[in-house]
């Protein structure tokens, strides 16, 4: 009866314990906390190259638009795509409506 017992406990499926899943919402927060906590640093980097004789014209120029890019956002680009610069928007709407009780399958309602 021994034998019995310890081929029943040797089958019985083995339980992993789950890991606990993290969000990537909350990760991503997580992620934007900290590098919103390094703002002021990464500030007076971009303001120490801007000012700085030693950068190259390319570096100084970069650091001026990224900071300006955050105090007052990036500029607006103009969406032109007609040679009258007229942009043109066309929008399809097609209903289809099936009949549940058709033999076809995917027939489309007829005309009234």
């Amino acid at each position: 009866m021994s034998d019995e017992i310890e081929c029943a406990l040797v089958s019985a499926p083995v339980r992993v314990p789950a890991r606990r899943k993290t969000s990537s919402a909350r990760t991503l927060t997580e992620i934007r906390s900290l590098a919103r906590s390094h703002t002021r640093t990464a500030l007076r980097v971009l303001v120490g190259i801007m000012r700085s004789d030693d950068a190259t014209p390319a570096a100084r120029v970069s650091a001026a638009n990224a900071i300006l890019d955050r105090g007052w956002g990036k500029a607006a680009q103009p969406i032109e795509n007609d040679e009258n610069g007229v942009l043109e928007l066309i929008h399809r709407i097609e209903r289809i409506i099936v009949y549940p009780g058709s033999s076809g399958g995917g027939d489309v309602a007829p005309d009234a």
